[in-house]
C-alpha cells in the first residue's frame, strides 16, 4: 500500500520513521562534530547508511524548507516563501506564516488518514501550525510544539499534559534544550507504538545563530543530538537528518556587522516613498538575527522603473545577485503572486536589512551575527541511517538531493 502526494507515492513504513530538521544545520556544524568526535551515531549513519550534500529552497530560511519537506514539493506548489510579503492594495506587510498561505496537502496529512501513527513536534509554534494543517490528531496521532508544550489540549494537538509525557518542564524559547524537548518526545512517541510510526521532528537554530560550528556550546549540542539519533536507531526506526538551512557569519574581521540598510540607500537614491523593502526572515525569535537575513524583496511605486531599481541596487557593495521578479520565481520555483518587484540576495558575508530603526540589534547582545537567506546557504546535510537500495543509489548520482526528497528517500529507497 502507498500514499500519494504531489506526484510522489511513498511506501507505507514497515519500521518507524524519523525525519529530523536539524535547523541552521550547516553542514560545518556536522563536519566540526565528526571532527572531535561527539557524534559516533551520526558519524556511523554516514559510513554505513547514506551521506549526501543536499540543497535547500531559496530564500534560505525555516518555513519555506520546512513545508516543502513536509510537502515533498518547492514553495511554488505550496505557496509559501518567507514569513511576510507585501500586500500592494493595502501597503501592509502581510505574514505568510498561518495555514490560510499553504496551497498543498502534507505528507502528515495523508499518512494521519491513511491510518499510519503520525507525529509532528516543532520548536517554534509558528511551524506547528502550518504542518498540522488537515492532519487528524488523535487516535495515535500528535502535533505539538516545544515552544507551547504547556497549553496542548487533546482537540487541537492530540495530547495533553505534554510536560508530563515528557517528563520535562517547558524549555526556554532561547535555549537548546527548546530542540531537546523535541528530540526526546519523539523518541517517545517512536518507543510508545506497537506498530511503526512516522515521526516529524523540527528543532530550532538557537545554538547554530549563536555559536560557530567548533565552539564548545555547538558540539556539546550535536553530542545531544547524537545521543537521542543513537536511541532512536536502537527502536529500530530509519532515522533520516536534513536541514532547513544553513548558517553563516556575516561580521567582518574586527568583528562589526557587515550589514547592507536597503531601504535607507534606496531612499536616498531615488526619494521615499519610491520603494519599500521586505525582510522575510522576520518572526518572533528577533534574539537570533534581528530580523536580518540573506534574501529580502523590493516593491517599486509610482513613476520608479523596476530596471532602474534592479541597476541601482546591483551596484551595492555586498550583493551577491538581483532578480526581476518573473526571473526570480522560476529560478527558485517561488510563487510569483507574492514576490516583490525585485529580490535581492546578499553575499554569504552580508545580511540586508531596511533602516537602521527597523532592527533592534540590542538582542543580539553585542554578539557576532550569524544568519542565513541566501545562496551562501543553500547546502544542507541530507543522511540517512540504512544504506539506499538500487533504484535510490542512482536517482542519489543524478540529480541535485534536496531537502524535500528526505520523506521520499527514507520511505521508498532504504534498502
Amino acid at each position: 500500500m502507498r500514499i500519494e502526494l504531489n506526484g510522489v507515492n511513498y511506501r507505507i513504513p514497515r519500521t518507524s520513521v524519523a525525519v529530523i530538521c536539524v535547523d541552521g544545520g550547516d553542514p560545518e556544524y556536522f563536519d566540526a562534530a565528526r571532527k572531535a568526535g561527539v557524534i559516533p551515531a551520526i558519524d556511523r549513519f554516514m559510513e554505513a547508511g547514506f551521506a549526501g550534500a543536499a540543497h535547500c529552497v531559496i530564500p534560505s530560511f525555516t518555513n519555506p524548507n520546512n513545508l516543502s519537506i513536509a510537502t515533498g514539493a518547492p514553495p511554488n506548489v505550496h505557496g509559501v516563501s518567507g514569513n511576510f510579503y507585501l500586500d500592494r492594495l493595502t501597503g501592509e506587510a502581510v505574514p505568510m506564516t498561518g495555514p490560510a498561505m499553504m496551497h498543498s496537502r502534507t505528507v502528515f496529512d495523508v499518512a494521519s488518514k491513511a491510518g499510519i501513527e503520525t507525529a509532528v513536534i516543532t520548536a517554534k509554534d509558528k511551524l506547528r501550525q502550518q504542518l498540522g494543517k488537515g492532519m487528524d490528531v488523535g487516535d495515535g496521532n500528535v502535533c505539538f510544539s516545544s515552544q507551547r508544550a504547556n497549553r496542548c489540549t487533546l482537540h487541537e494537538n492530540g495530547i495533553q499534559d505534554v510536560l508530563g509525557w515528557v517528563g520535562q518542564p517547558l524549555p526556554d524559547m532561547y535555549s537548546d534544550a527548546l530542540s531537546l524537548f523535541v528530540l526526546d518526545a519523539g523518541v517517545r512517541f517512536v518507543a510508545e507504538g506497537n506498530r511503526p510510526r512516522l515521526a516529524y521532528l523540527s528543532l530550532t537554530d538557537y545554538v547554530q545563530h549563536k555559536y560557530p560550528p567548533d565552539h564548545p556550546v555547538a558540539l556539546e549540542f550535536f553530542q545531544s543530538l547524537d545521543l537521542r539519533c543513537a536511541k532512536l536507531d536502537r527502536l529500530g526506526a530509519t532515522v533520516a537528518l536534513v536541514a532547513d538551512h544553513g548558517m553563516k557569519d556575516k561580521c567582518a574581521a574586527d568583528g562589526t556587522y557587515n550589514l547592507i540598510y536597503l531601504q535607507d540607500l534606496l531612499d536616498r537614491r531615488f526619494g521615499p516613498g519610491k520603494t519599500r523593502v521586505i525582510c522575510p526572515i522576520t518572526d518572533a525569535f528577533v534574539g537570533h538575527h534581528g530580523a536580518l537575513g540573506g534574501f529580502v524583496r523590493v516593491y517599486c511605486f509610482e513613476d520608479l522603473a523596476v530596471d532602474d531599481a534592479i541597476r541601482f541596487i546591483e551596484s551595492v557593495e555586498g550583493v551577491e545577485s538581483v532578480l526581476e521578479r518573473a526571473d526570480a520565481a522560476t529560478r527558485f520555483e517561488l510563487p510569483v503572486d507574492v514576490e516583490g518587484d525585485v529580490a535581492v540576495i546578499a553575499k554569504g558575508g552580508f545580511c540586508i536589512g531596511m533602516t537602521p530603526g527597523d532592527h533592534d540589534l540590542e538582542e543580539l547582545h553585542g554578539e557576532r551575527l550569524r544568519s542565513h537567506g541566501g545562496v551562501s546557504e543553500q547546502q544542507v546535510p541530507f543522511i540517512l541511517n540504512r544504506p539506499l537500495n538500487e533504484e535510490y543509489r542512482a536517482r542519489a548520482g543524478s540529480e541535485q538531493l534536496m531537502n524535500y526528497h528526505v520523506f521520499d528517500y527514507a520511505l521508498n529507497g532504504v534498502a
